[in-house]
């Protein structure tokens, strides 16, 4: 019984410095969150501005639309847009419409989730616009970021929208965000109507 016992106890011991380890990489994965994202901000802006200057037309930075025509700005009064593909439509949302957007949302990436962590979405599997069911948001309800790239967005446009923390959460915490966190969105503009028009039925 005793060899038993003592297996029991080493096993037990085991999964505890399992646990543990698991544990302490988790609370590793934010350390020095705020230098990291303003950093990794940073570099995606350096990179923006770098193609925007050889004329590649796939990036765009765009100041917040609440600070559009200050002379004082800084990087994190902008976001950074790569466009990964052109829609059809000619006329963009204004602040006062309601939206359908195709979207996935993420952290910056990380040793642990090197795509960046997935923290909402409203697809999942593979990207398919003739399956996938658009999410619906007032424009003037989300964090200034993302109200920002919407109102620059037409119909059928597929951007990566880079958002430094200063035009999303900013230092406070938000579910599974933490503060100072960069927000990487993965978006869609469907469709959009203005304020007193209902939506038609989706199809």
């Amino acid at each position: 019984m005793n060899k038993y016992f003592i297996l029991f106890l080493a096993l037990i011991g085991f999964t505890c410095m399992t646990s543990c380890s698991e544990s302490n990489e988790d609370d590793n994965e934010f350390d020095d969150w705020q230098n990291r994202n303003e950093a990794y901000f940073e570099g995606i802006y350096s990179k923006a501005s770098a193609a925007i200057s050889a004329g590649d037309a796939k990036w765009k930075i765009i100041r917040v639309y609440s600070k559009v025509g200050h002379v004082t700005a800084k990087h994190t009064d902008d976001i950074v847009v790569e466009v990964l593909s052109e829609g059809e439509g000619k006329q963009c949302p204004i602040y006062s419409d309601s939206v359908r957007v195709h979207y996935q949302g993420r952290l910056m990436p990380t040793e642990t989730h090197t795509d960046g962590y997935l923290f909402d979405q409203s697809w999942t599997g593979n990207y398919n616009s003739a399956t996938m069911v658009p999410a619906k948001f007032a424009v003037s309800g989300l964090v200034d970021g993302f109200t920002t790239a919407l109102m620059q967005m037409h119909e059928g446009d597929r951007w990566r929208v880079y958002i430094p923390y200063q035009l999303g959460y900013g230092t406070q915490t938000s579910g599974s965000i933490p503060a100072y966190s960069t927000l990487v969105f993965d978006m869609t503009l469907h469709s959009f109507v203005h304020v007193g028009t209902p939506f038609p039925p989706f199809q």
